[in-house]
């Protein structure tokens, strides 16, 4: 059952990180079930049994919160600084501010 592949996680399939691709789940059920299919076909697969590529169904196991908790307190500031407040004029070449 693909389920069942798919909980297994790609590291029982042989890939050293928690990433499955359509790639990886394509090669996965060609070796597990002998079954090829497209890149757009195994996507309509996974739909169909309620998966979704872009969204990880789990965390990562290399996560590390101590990490991103640090991260957050010292380089988010710094990345979201106030934006500069709102100045008259236009982007276009066409259409000079007036001053």
């Amino acid at each position: 059952m693909l389920q069942a592949v798919l909980d297994a996680g790609p590291a029982a399939a042989g890939w050293s990180d928690q990433c499955w691709t359509l790639a990886r789940i394509a090669e996965a059920v060609r070796h597990r079930f002998g079954v090829e299919y497209t890149l757009a076909g195994m996507d309509l697969l996974l739909h169909r049994i309620g998966w979704s590529v872009q969204v990880p169904s789990r965390k990562a196991t290399e996560r590390d919160e101590a990490k991103i908790a640090a991260w957050k307190d010292e380089q988010w500031p710094v990345i979201k600084r106030r934006r500069r407040t709102w100045v008259p004029g236009c982007a276009s070449r066409m259409k000079p501010t007036r001053g």
